[in-house]
């Protein structure tokens, strides 16, 4: 039953290709493409700060020549690339039944049976990376506990994170003139970076209130009547703003805080996202690759193949401060 697995359609190369391409299940943050994705040939990515914006330092031949700095004050960290696995098992009693005892073509179904197991593991990896890519917006990056956190944008490299409240619980508070005060804050962090627009990604709470308003309910009204009368969560324009309320929550770990809003400049390149290589022998020294997926047979009893999946992605904003973090009072 092993030497099925054994052949080249379940080798490391095969099973990664496979997974990579899988049908992508839909994300907020990747289906708006904000994150551009790169792969690095370390686990370790240099970070450099210089006037706001965070650039990674990409690497050079030993012996030089080096990259030159400027003469203008920079700094520097390096982060370890995070490291996610997954894994799962296929017993024998698993593909019992799935092919005739001493058949040759029992490849097609034991494939099958494969692909079953790996599209229960890549949404995981999915889901991680859109946690990541939200933490990356916040500025602060959190592990999958909700609460330990991987890296802060903010105090690694001295930044402070700009903030604008506004009093939602104020019948006459002017909503309008605040998000022209969000834009302007952004604006001031990007310099001359080109925006083509901004959207809010608000949680529950936050969004319920902002959409009660007084002002931002008759706006709609007398401008966009319909919107009333339908679900406004998946995003309507306000202000110069695109409010949405981004759902995301797995396990009791919420991806927003449900009082916050986060304001991210669109049309920019300044989210991105490294991939590192993945910890196995045939990938030192290569680019990593979003997802890896490798198969370790039981050899001794041959019981059950193991399934093992990762991925090992740094997400990162490279100017903190262009995202406002937007509060009620």
């Amino acid at each position: 039953m092993l030497n099925v697995f054994k052949s080249d359609a379940f080798g490391t190369v095969s099973l990664t290709d496979a997974c990579i391409k899988r049908p992508y299940q839909p994300r907020r943050l990747g289906a708006l493409g904000y994150f551009r994705e790169s792969g690095i040939p370390n686990t370790t990515a240099v970070v450099e700060y210089k006037n706001g914006q965070l650039s990674l330092i990409t690497s050079t031949p030993r012996g030089g020549p080096g990259s030159v700095l400027g003469a203008a004050k920079r700094t520097a960290k390096s982060f370890l690339v995070p490291h996610f696995e997954r894994e799962a098992k296929i017993m024998a009693d698993e593909a019992q039944g799935l092919r005739a005892f001493g058949s040759e073509n029992d490849q097609a179904a034991v494939q099958a049976l494969v692909d079953d197991r790996m599209a229960e593991l890549r949404p995981m990896h999915e889901t991680t990376l859109e946690y990541l890519r939200m933490g990356a917006i916040q500025g602060i990056i959190l592990d999958g506990d909700g609460s330990t956190t991987l890296f802060s944008l903010f105090t690694e490299f001295g930044i402070t994170q700009q903030t604008k409240s506004l009093t939602l619980s104020s019948s006459t508070y002017d909503v309008r003139g605040g998000c022209v005060a969000i834009m302007r804050l952004s604006e001031s962090a990007l310099g001359g970076d080109t925006v083509t627009g901004y959207r809010a990604f608000c949680g529950d709470s936050f969004f319920d209130t902002f959409v009660a308003h007084p002002l931002v309910t008759a706006s709609l009204q007398y401008q966009e009547s319909k919107l009333l009368r339908t679900d406004l969560r998946a995003g309507f324009e306000y202000g110069g703003i695109t409010w949405e309320n981004y759902r995301g929550s797995v396990g009791g770990v919420s991806f927003i805080d449900t009082n916050v809003a986060y304001v991210v400049p669109e049309g920019t390149s300044i989210f991105r996202t490294y991939f590192a290589p993945a910890d196995f022998m045939e990938a030192v020294n290569t680019i990593g690759l979003p997802l890896y997926a490798k198969m370790v047979t039981d050899d001794e009893l041959q019981r059950w193949v193991k399934l093992h999946t990762q991925s090992n992605p740094l997400a990162m904003c490279l100017r903190p401060d262009a995202v406002i973090k937007v509060t009620k009072a």
